[in-house]
């Protein structure tokens, strides 16, 4: 396949571009690190854009396969004042804007868009299951999940078909949420953040590849999907089986009221609790290489040893 790949560099990003080169595919990635194309040595064509407006980068979408858009500035690594609100949903809703404009622009459509979303969609859901059925919650990051969504099935008006990949948090070494729950737990002052209570629908960043390929290659996988593992963890659960492996003390919860005050409005990331399920993957037979907990943190701490 040819395809298209706008957000390559982050966390997921940088592993999918990897995935999708090593099967033999024909990767673009669109990117800001270059002025002109550019072919690197594992194959993959760097294509320059500045992901706000139309150039010549629009060409490539012109008889690809699929794209795949991951853009969106990072909703973790600053705090949320109102001009950080607007740039994280901007990241997102824009710059999906600006390519399924590409899409309808180009003479031979691609097939398939896969467009990043998250299950903060569903909002904080303290009980009960979220399937990709599930209604859109409150609150900031349910916003911004709705807006980006909005704009990517707009591509379904020129006959690709969209995938809104629902990602939960991410596992894996070197990023993601355990770069930053790590830490604590090395020098001995890991604990679960709020009342620990909270569902956390994490999933390991090689069942995201893994995901991504599989809806791919099956035409009939469409609209919301969640890539999720199935079977999430409450935050006393992922704090209480890091601590283990780690062998390390788990200790008691930071209030939730503390964490407001040291976060802010950011604090939602952390609070909010969603137990999502990854029906639609199940039902079409994707088989998850890491299903349980205990399992992917092994393997991704010793990955980082």
């Amino acid at each position: 396949m040819k395809i298209v790949i706008a957000g390559a560099t982050g966390f997921i990003g940088r592993a999918l571009t990897e995935k999708l080169s090593a099967s033999g595919h024909e990767v673009f990635v669109l990117t800001r690190g270059v002025r002109q194309r550019v072919r690197e040595k594992n194959g993959k064509i760097l294509v320059p854009w500045d992901g706000k407006t139309p150039g010549d980068w629009v060409a490539q979408l012109d008889g690809a396969d699929a794209v795949i858009n991951l853009a969106g500035e990072n909703i973790a690594s600053k705090r949320w004042t109102a001009v950080r609100k607007q740039e994280i949903l901007s990241s997102r809703a824009e710059t999906t804007r600006l390519i399924v404009n590409a899409i309808a622009q180009v003479k031979k459509k691609p097939e398939i868009l896969v467009n990043a979303s998250a299950v903060g969609y569903y909002g904080d859901v303290p009980e009960g299951v979220l399937t990709e059925t599930s209604g859109a919650g409150d609150g900031f990051l349910s916003k911004t999940c709705g807006q980006w969504e909005t704009e990517a099935r707009k591509a379904e008006l020129s006959g690709t078909r969209v995938v809104l990949a629902r990602l939960g948090p991410v596992l894996g070494e070197k990023g993601g949420m355990l770069s930053k729950m790590i830490p604590p737990f090395r020098f001995f002052m890991g604990a679960p953040l709020g009342s620990g209570r909270q569902w956390i629908s994490w999933v390991h960043r090689d069942d995201v590849t893994g995901a991504f390929l599989f809806m791919l290659d099956h035409g009939d996988i469409s609209g919301p999907v969640n890539v999720t593992a199935p079977a999430p963890a409450t935050m006393q659960e992922f704090c209480s089986a890091l601590a283990k492996i780690m062998r390390r003390p788990c200790g008691f919860p930071l209030p939730g009221f503390l964490l407001k005050i040291l976060m802010g409005a950011m604090a939602e990331i952390v609070l909010a609790s969603q137990k999502a399920l990854p029906e639609k993957l199940l039902r079409a037979g994707y088989q998850f290489r890491y299903s349980r907990l205990p399992e992917a943190l092994e393997a991704i701490l010793k990955r980082g040893k």
